[in-house]
């Protein structure tokens, strides 16, 4: 993305989308949105939870999987050592049986002699040393005890859960991202603030110079005006070397290019929040639904001890080498009652409700510290907007002074020092407003966070 197209776009309320369009009044770098989206994309933390919430959506696939039929297709060969018969007793009595059968068939008597002439037939094996069977099976769970409903709640809340811990974690990277701007904006102001300086520093030089040639001052006042411009380079160097800083810091969050980082010129504005309303935090949210998680998984375990129902199917698909007692096919319906299973079961539950119960104790102390931090919002933000009034009343009175000291100069009412005196006192005015316009905004991002309508 090259620098234009990041100018382009327009923003008209600081996180517009972000931020209720009431909490604030002014408009921002159009910049801002895009780089708090390459943030958010860019964020492994964010992308491993993610990937958390496709397994929770896996978990529930898997707990409605088992009301769903298993069919399984099987296919052997096996050989035997040797045909599988009966005994030797059995077989003459089955031959006599057959002899008998046929003479009564046949209309002879009981003692009559068996003719010669009709061939009898050989008792079948058992099974046949060459075996070849292919079959599918069926398994079908028609009632799991609730077990399987109870999971697929469990992990419907633990997605949900992992949705808002993934929230509360883009409410951190905005916050860390706006702060990291606005520095950039603060520094950009303060090297402002420093030009303007510079240029007091050479129309008071260039009044100097003129004044020694007069003989209307000495040599001494320029080596001081010399000096404030030694000092004034220093700041400027400073000033240059965390604008780089930076520019790396906002590199590292977002992945954006340094050159295009490099030509923004962020705007420091007092922000006014308006927004009275708090909404829940989507870090209580995220307690709420592990908590419902956690007293479902201790019903899943429980529901151990509920009878399951499960119908069984087969099919054999070549009867040839099938043994004398297999059937062909079947079909059944089973129950399983698992009526004690050595305490494991109870135990578990009873480890999930404490589970639940450790959730309960972390809503309430998350909700006691958001309460307080709301009130320190509060009052960070109030001081903030008196500092800003300060601030602004200050450079008035160093611009006021300032200008004084250059008119009595002029007139050699005062000297060089106490004008280079009056520009350091309105540099740090200035200084100070632009800090005040960084404090109150932070302390404005900060309370909307603290009440949760700080949402991307």
């Amino acid at each position: 993305m090259n620098i234009s197209s990041l100018k382009t776009k327009l923003l008209y309320f600081l996180l517009a989308g972000l931020i209720p369009a009431t909490a604030l009044s002014q408009e921002i770098d159009p910049t801002l949105e895009i780089l708090i989206q390459k943030a958010l994309e860019k964020n492994h933390g964010l992308n491993v939870n993610q990937l958390e919430g496709e397994q929770a959506r896996v978990d529930q696939k898997q707990a409605k999987a088992v009301f769903l039929p298993e069919i399984t297709l099987n296919g052997s060969y096996t050989r035997l050592n040797d045909d599988i018969t009966f005994d030797e007793d059995t077989q003459n009595l089955l031959m006599s049986t057959q002899k008998l059968l046929i003479k009564e068939a046949a209309g002879l008597p009981f003692s009559a002699d068996f003719p010669e002439n009709i061939p009898l037939q050989p008792a079948s094996n058992l099974q046949d040393k060459n075996i070849l069977k292919s079959s599918v099976d069926l398994d079908w769970v028609l009632f799991s005890g609730f077990e399987a409903t109870n999971a697929l709640k469990a992990a419907k809340h633990k997605e949900a859960s992992l949705n808002f811990v993934g929230e509360a974690e883009k409410d951190k990277i905005v916050l860390n991202l706006i702060e990291t701007y606005d520095k950039l904006a603060l520094v950009n102001a303060s090297q402002e603030v420093l030009a303007a300086s510079e240029d007091h520093l050479k129309d008071q030089e260039r009044f100097v110079k003129k004044a020694i040639e007069n003989g209307l001052a000495t040599p001494i006042s320029r080596k001081k005006i010399e000096l404030a411009q030694q000092q004034l380079e220093a700041k400027q160097l400073e000033f240059r070397q965390n604008k780089r800083l930076l520019v790396e810091v906002l590199h590292q969050i977002t992945g954006e290019n340094r050159e295009i980082l490099r030509s923004l010129s962020p705007q420091l504005n007092a922000i006014t929040f308006t927004g009275n309303s708090a909404e829940k935090r989507a870090e209580v949210q995220a307690l709420e639904e592990a908590e419902k998680a956690a007293t479902y998984k201790s019903k899943m375990e429980k529901s151990n001890f509920i009878p399951k129902l499960a119908l069984k199917g087969h099919y054999e698909f070549l009867e040839d080498d099938l043994s004398l007692l297999d059937p062909q096919w079947y079909v059944g319906v089973g129950i399983k009652w698992n009526v004690f299973d050595g305490g494991k079961s109870k135990l578990k539950s009873r480890k999930s409700q404490l589970e639940a119960q450790k959730y309960q104790e972390k809503i309430k102390e998350a909700e006691e510290m958001i309460s307080l931090s709301i009130v320190k919002a509060e009052m960070s933000y109030e001081a903030a907007l008196q500092n800003t009034r300060i601030a602004q009343k200050e450079i008035e009175l160093a611009e006021a002074t300032f200008e004084m000291l250059k008119k009595q100069h002029r007139n050699d009412l005062a000297s060089i020092s106490d004008v280079l005196d009056g520009l350091r006192d309105l540099e740090s005015a200035n200084f100070k407003l632009q800090e005040s316009y960084f404090d109150q905004s932070k302390a404005a991002v900060t309370l909307m966070h603290a009440k949760g309508i700080l949402n991307y």
